[in-house]
């Protein structure tokens, strides 16, 4: 096996472990470095294996975890928690700092995405699990 088809399969591996949203990410830092668009970069994303795909197409709902939560962010979390889950200050404060904590059990996956991209925007990480 050459050098390079090594580092295919290595790359492949490595975008296998992605999370749905790490890929869409990852999707828009690609059409930004290279000047395309989603279509011409979706060829790209194929090359994930078929369990990884057939899993996430599989996943209609998602479990939505808060990860992390910098200090210098937790009050910008604080109300995008409590916006999303509609806790009172005092929960939405304990579920910050007791990181990582369940924001949602079960959402779909446009809810799941618009909670990831409003904590993140706020400074958190956001982990998004299929169900």
């Amino acid at each position: 096996m050459s050098t390079q088809e090594k580092d295919i399969e290595q790359l492949v591996e490595t975008l296998s472990k992605l999370s749905v949203l790490d890929m869409s990410k990852l999707k828009g830092a690609l059409e930004d470095k290279w000047g395309v668009k989603a279509a011409a970069a979706a060829p790209m994303m194929a090359a994930a294996p078929a369990a990884a795909a057939a899993e996430e197409k599989e996943a209609t709902d998602f479990k939505v975890t808060l990860q992390e939560a910098p200090l210098d962010k937790k009050i910008s979390i604080i109300k995008v928690v409590r916006e999303v889950t509609g806790l009172g200050l005092k929960e939405a404060k304990d579920l910050v700092e007791g990181a990582p904590k369940v924001l949602k059990e079960s959402a779909p996956k446009a809810e799941a995405d618009e909670i990831s991209k409003k904590v993140s925007d706020a400074g958190g990480k956001v982990t998004l699990a299929g169900l």
